[in-house]
């Protein structure tokens, strides 16, 4: 690029670069894809980005037409893509296919993060396997410090929510779990039985719900895609 952060070049795929291939561009992309709408919960999604460098990425990406801007309900300001936002899902998908298939799984069990994987976990959660009442699942990371050990995932009426404090509700299930085994699971790269049985994962309460917990538990978009590495 010059200066001016411009190829200077006509190929389109030179011009699509410069709006796209900005640093964290493409995982705003994707939290938008996903269906998160407003400033919050996109910063949940990319929690190690600013939130001034949000606002100024989505700014640019409202400038080059890709994401639209406007009040919500009470008037609060929603992010929704535009037709040619919309358009960019295959490309985005592309990329965590590609990812999934061939970066090293070792290498991305290294980028370990509880938030980022329990807001994943919350979005991707089928509701469908539990109980119908209102359920409480806390999830226990004894590796991580205090204040990011415990998550508590509530499902009631088909709505997930995700509480980083104890919401007071009686616990259905306690997950506990090393935050490399829970990601691995979440991505694909191993089973709930393959954890339980290798002692890194354990489940206390409910048996139901812990039976259906490879059903219920929202996994990756791209878990299923086949892998050319180890």
């Amino acid at each position: 690029m010059n200066e001016h952060g411009s190829y200077g070049q006509f190929c389109p795929v030179s011009m699509a670069a410069e709006i796209l291939c900005t640093r964290w561009t493409v995982l705003v992309l994707r939290e938008l894809l996903c269906g998160t709408t407003r400033f919050n919960d996109l910063r949940r999604g990319v929690p190690r980005m600013s939130p001034a460098l949000l606002s100024k990425r989505l700014k640019e990406l409202e400038r080059a037409g890709v994401v639209l801007a406007g009040p919500g309900e009470r008037g609060v300001i929603e992010y929704r893509l535009s037709p040619a936002g919309r358009d960019l899902e295959p490309i985005v998908m592309g990329l965590g296919l590609w990812g999934q298939r061939w970066v090293e799984s070792q290498l991305s069990l290294k980028k370990l993060d509880p938030m980022l994987l329990m807001w994943d976990m919350r979005r991707n959660l089928n509701p469908q396997p539990l109980p119908r009442r209102r359920c409480t699942i806390q999830f226990l990371y004894p590796e991580l410090p205090e204040s990011r050990q415990n998550w508590w995932l509530v499902v009631d009426g088909g709505a997930v929510d995700l509480c980083g404090f104890d919401p007071g509700f009686e616990i259905d299930l306690l997950v506990t779990s090393s935050l490399r085994s829970m990601t691995a699971i979440w991505m694909g790269l191993s089973m709930i039985g393959r954890e339980v049985d290798a002692g890194n994962l354990e489940l206390d309460g409910d048996p139901e719900i812990a039976n259906a917990m490879q059903q219920w538990l929202g996994l990756s978009k791209f878990a299923g895609a086949s892998r050319n590495v180890a």
